[in-house]
């Protein structure tokens, strides 16, 4: 509140002093300091008002907006597509497969070595008379 008085030296507060003396004179100082009194108080009276109203309105925006359940229905709604994830892959992490069953065994063909491979021109000329045969039948 008297933050202005720290740049001002003890002489200077003297000089204000026998000034405000010399120009309201001795009998009107102490009606002076009672009005500046009143008036200081009745400043600090409405600031503190005006405080204390913000506050109350901020207390009832607050009640009216019901913040606090808006933020955990979100929280909730965001948690419960995270949890379902998490669950799918802990299902995933722990899946079984099923019990193996036992292979059909393929018999692999020996080529023999001596058997030449026949040209695509034979290979077609018969598939052509196996088609013929199939045909008569």
């Amino acid at each position: 509140m008297l933050l202005f008085l720290n740049d001002v030296s003890g002489s200077e507060i003297l000089l204000i002093l026998v000034f405000i003396l010399m120009f309201f004179g001795s009998k009107s100082i102490p009606g002076l300091a009672r009005t500046l009194g009143r008036t200081m108080r009745q400043i600090k009276d409405a600031s503190s008002e005006l405080q204390q109203e913000i506050k109350k309105s901020g207390m009832d925006i607050k009640k009216d907006l019901n913040l606090t359940g808006i933020v955990e229905e979100t929280a909730r709604d965001i948690q419960r597509p995270l949890d379902q994830y998490a669950s799918d892959i802990d299902e995933a992490m722990r899946y079984e497969s099923p019990k193996k069953t036992p292979l059909i065994e393929v018999k692999e063909e020996k080529i023999e070595p001596s058997a030449k491979p026949e040209s695509p021109s034979a290979l077609s000329e018969k598939a052509a008379q196996g088609d013929s045969e199939e045909g008569k039948k």
